[in-house]
């Protein structure tokens, strides 16, 4: 199922290029592609929401969300994961995008349309493919019944409880979220509008509480947290960032974040808002 966004196919040969796989221009849609393709995918374009945090508004678009993550950046699943469709169908794949819904570990499952995952059809059979959970699946998982030991996490996906027909992702319990159910009805992303203006603006919102940003690779994921920059794997520690510049410095090392978009008032800002919500956190407000 080939995927149309209203400005048009996305730019394929930058998009592998953001991605370090320049190479993979021209390859053939196979199960070989597609992992090299998820691998670097979450390697190199960094799960976040600092848009919200800058005050600069985003939308679902796939080809909006694709031309964000040409300039540096990142995003968080509708984002990731609707850019990353529009890539797939343009390879080649026949990939679908689902309503799913994220719990955290005090929450029941739902499928609230919080999330947004995507399933791919090979010759092998389908695929979960989301690059949009931050400390998710470093590869594609086969959709079918099993545990998964990817790095540090071990996923696990059996049939949904609540999603008829549909798929349940089991997290590490040393993961950041319990666990995210989905149906298996192909949907576009006008069913995630209203869900995605409730996150990235209301105070209730994960993503409005705290600044958070992911990256993962095979051996584990780093994490920033407001100003705690994180790193589970192998051996786990913890950081916090004192000043604006360690911040910044981090950002760009560790997420490749740049942030050449955004201005020296605009950081200072941004700091300013971080370094209060951190108070309060430190407060326990």
């Amino acid at each position: 199922m080939h995927i149309l966004c209203r400005l048009g196919r996305v730019d394929v040969a930058s998009y592998l290029h953001r991605l370090g796989r320049p190479d993979l221009l021209g390859a053939p849609p196979t199960l070989e592609t597609l992992h090299a393709v998820h691998t670097a995918h979450v390697e190199r374009v960094p799960y976040e929401c600092l848009e919200i945090w800058l005050g600069r508004p985003t939308t679902v678009d796939p080809l909006e969300s694709a031309g964000r993550i040409l300039r540096g950046r990142g995003g968080y699943c509708y984002h990731l994961n609707g850019a990353l469709s529009a890539l797939l169908a343009a390879m080649g794949f026949e990939v679908a995008r689902h309503v799913g819904g994220v719990q955290n570990h005090r929450s029941r499952p739902g499928v609230t349309g919080n999330h947004l995952p995507l399933t791919v059809t090979l010759p092998e059979g389908a695929w979960l493919v989301d690059v949009g959970l931050g400390d998710g699946p470093h590869e594609p998982l086969p959709l079918v019944a099993g545990r998964h030991r990817q790095g540090p996490f071990e996923y696990g996906l059996r049939p949904s409880e609540v999603a008829p027909g549909g798929w349940r992702l089991d997290h590490d319990p040393a993961g950041a979220f319990a666990g995210m159910d989905f149906g298996l009805e192909p949907t576009d992303m006008t069913a995630f509008t209203d869900m995605h203006r409730h996150l990235s603006t209301s105070p209730e919102s994960g993503f409005v509480q705290a600044a958070v940003v992911y990256r993962r690779d095979a051996s584990g994921v780093d994490c920033m947290r407001g100003l705690v920059l994180s790193r589970i794997g192998n051996a786990s520690t913890s950081t916090t960032m004192e000043r604006p510049e360690d911040y910044y410095a981090a950002l760009a090392d560790v997420f490749g974040l740049t942030l050449d978009d955004v201005p020296p008032e605009a950081r200072d800002k941004l700091w300013a808002r971080l370094a209060r919500a951190h108070e309060r956190w430190l407060a326990g407000g």
